[in-house]
This record gives structure tokens, sequence and C-alpha cells, in this order.
């Protein structure tokens, strides 16, 4: 028991060792962010605990770093004039203001062996956060509404929703962000109009096709894409997609037959044992003793398999109504089997093993029409279609 204790305790302690020395690391090699993240994980749970005051000597030079470094980088930014710094100049101010306030709960934070407390030297940067906010503000609205304004692909559209979506992020309700990055999501889309194609001698079920087309139950959720089963006459359309029965393949109704012969001995009551002799033998009890009477019966079995199947072969094929070109195509193929086991019987079913006198108690049944089968091989195809339409992507 105290080898037990004596290893757990070794085990803890180099396991608390590898984690100082990993942040320690961390802080070596610039990796400020993620030495404070350790090191408030650590401390959190117990700042006073003893093996926890290396991690706060790490937060305190981590600490430092990090802020000097972050405010040599956003001094630079600044000197450099881009605008298209404003967005990390921002960024910069506000990951030191939480940092800042993730430490601040933990004060006052005692370093033991040196009789002090670790030193922190706060900034308070609220006025740079607000004031670089609003420079990014007006830059990302100013940009998005050129983009929105001079849009020469849908790809415009969707870098100004971008830009407006983070505009509202960081400053919600930013003059009219919300509209703005409304319309260029509308503008942003491709529209896709889908069309069911029968080139087959079969009936499709009229409520397979609207399933199939009924892209609600998909769950389908992409942000740039809309399909639409009806299209619309004030929309247009990019794409086509059509989804076409190329083959439909039914079998005849089949009816097969086997027959078993089946051999089993039974008990069929009991004797007494006798003697060579012919006289009766007793156990040690005096009692006469009983052998079981066996008796072998015979029983045909006949099983009959009520078989009939469906496959629909097709393909999915996306057009370009741009320039009137396939962009795509994919397979789409799926397969309904139909099959129904009953039996009867002729002779002693006590021959029979209990699995084949399950069959007995069936009896044929009406064998499915052919809509119905092509229904049921459709069932596998609204999944295989759902995954065709997450696989295909637009350029």
């Amino acid at each position: 028991m105290k080898k037990t204790l004596l290893y757990s305790s070794i085990l803890v302690f180099l396991i608390a060792c590898g984690g100082v020395k990993k942040t320690q690391e961390a802080v070596n090699t610039g990796n400020y962010t993620s030495a404070i993240n350790n090191a408030l994980r650590n401390i959190s749970d117990n700042k006073n605990k003893k093996s926890h005051q290396p991690y706060i000597l790490i937060l305190e030079e981590a600490f430092q770093k990090n802020t000097e470094r972050e405010l040599q980088n956003i001094s630079f930014l600044k000197n450099d004039g881009n605008p298209a710094n404003l967005e990390a100049i921002y960024t910069s101010y506000s990951q030191l203001k939480n940092i800042q306030e993730r430490i601040r709960p933990l004060l006052p934070l005692q370093i033991f062996d040196e009789n002090r407390n670790a030193r922190f030297s706060f900034n308070n940067y609220d006025e740079d956060i607000l004031a670089s906010k609003e420079e990014l503000s007006d830059y990302l609205y100013s940009n998005a509404n050129n983009l929105l304004a001079n849009a020469s692909s849908k790809f415009d559209y969707r870098n100004a929703y971008e830009d407006f979506k983070y505009l509202e992020e960081i400053n919600p309700g930013f003059s009219d962000t919300k509209e703005k990055m409304e319309l260029a999501h509308i503008k942003g889309l491709d529209y896709v109009k889908v069309n069911v194609v029968n080139d087959t001698d079969q009936i499709v079920p009229e409520r397979l096709e609207e399933e199939l087309l009924n892209f609600n139950t998909y769950g389908l959720n992409d942000l740039w894409t809309e399909y639409h089963a009806n299209p619309l006459k004030n929309i247009d359309y990019d794409y086509e997609m059509q989804v076409a029965f190329r083959n439909i393949n039914i079998t005849p109704e089949q009816i097969s037959e086997k027959q078993l012969i089946k051999e089993k001995q039974i008990k069929d009551g009991y004797e007494y044992l006798e003697d060579e002799n012919g006289n009766l033998v007793k156990d040690s009890l005096g009692n006469e003793i009983k052998i079981d009477r066996l008796k072998t019966v015979r029983c045909n079995f006949y099983q009959f398999t009520q078989h009939k199947a469906a496959q629909v072969v097709g393909n999915v094929q996306y057009i370009d109504l741009k320039t009137k070109q396939a962009v795509n195509s994919y397979p789409l193929s799926s397969e309904f089997i139909f099959e129904h086991i009953y039996a009867n019987y002729n002779g002693d079913k006590r021959a029979l093993d209990n699995n084949l006198v399950s069959l007995l108690n069936l009896a044929a049944v009406p064998f499915p029409s052919n809509e119905q089968m092509v229904y049921d091989a459709g069932e596998d195809l609204k999944s295989r279609l759902k995954n065709i339409i997450i696989r295909h992507k637009f350029n």
C-alpha cells in the first residue's frame, strides 16, 4: 500500500514538472498566449498550492513579454498606415484587455520564496478599443459597400457579406449593416432549379417524386445555395439540377419451392429394462428400471419463397444555365427486394426443428405492386441524393 502511494506521488510530481516545463518552453519560444493559458488553467485550480508557484512566475514573465510585444506590434501597424491593419490592431487591444480580465480575479498571487506578490502592470485599453473599433467599422462598411456596389461576381457579394457580418458582430447596429448584409447574401446566392426526368417506360410514383424534391426533409443548411423544386418566375437561375431516372427494372413475381425430408427419433413412452433372461432389472433401491421407448418420425416439409425485386438506375446532373454546359454528373441507383417465406408440411410435425415449425404459422401474402416496389426502392434514393447535394460544390 505504501509503495502504491509512493509511486502515485512520484507520477503526479513528474506530470506536474512536465506541465511546468512545457509552459516555460512556450514562453522561451515566444508562444506567450499558450503559456498564459496553461499557467492560468493551473493557478485558477488552487492559486495557493505550493506546486503551482512556478506557474505564477511563468505567468508574470509571459504577461510582461506578451504586453510588450503586442504594443510594439500595434505601434508598427499604426505607423504603417494601411487600413487593412485595423482589424489586427482592434483584435490586439481586445486580447490585451481580455488577458488582464482573466488575471484580475486571481490577484493577489503570492510568490512565497521571494515574499512578494506577482507584479502585473495593467493598462486601461478601453479608449484604444473603442477608437480602433470605430475606425475598423468605418473601413469594413466602406469596403463592403464598395464590393456590393461594384461586384463583378457572386464572390464579391459573398466577401461583402462576410465584411458586413463581421461588422455586425463587433459593432451591432452600425448604420444599415444588417440590411446591407441581407442584400449581399441574396445577391451572392447560387439559385438552382430542380427537375425530375423520367426516361424509363415505368411510372415514377408521384409521392416519390414529391419526397425527392422536398429539400426541407434533408436538413441541408448551405449558406450560398438555394434549391427550388418549384422555380419562381422572378429569379434568374444559375444552375439546373436534373434528377434523371434512366432505367427501372422490375422482376416478375416468383414463388420458388424447396422440399425437405426430416426424420427424428422421439420418445414414445417407456418400457422396463430386462436382462438376457427376460427378468426385470432393478436399481440398488429395488425399483424397476425404466428406459425410454424411441420412435422414428418423418415429415415432408415444403418451403415457399415469394420474391420480387426492383432496381432504379439514374444520375444527377448539374447544368450551368449561363453556359448551357454540364458541370458535373453523379450516378444514382437503388434496389429494393421483396421476399416472404412460408411453409406447410405432410407427415409428423414432431420431426421438424423449431425454426421450421415457426414458418408453418405463415401464409402467402399479396405481392407489392410495381409502383410500390419503385417507391420502396426510392426510399434509399433520398439519402443518396442528400449525399450528392452535400458533396457537390459550385465554383
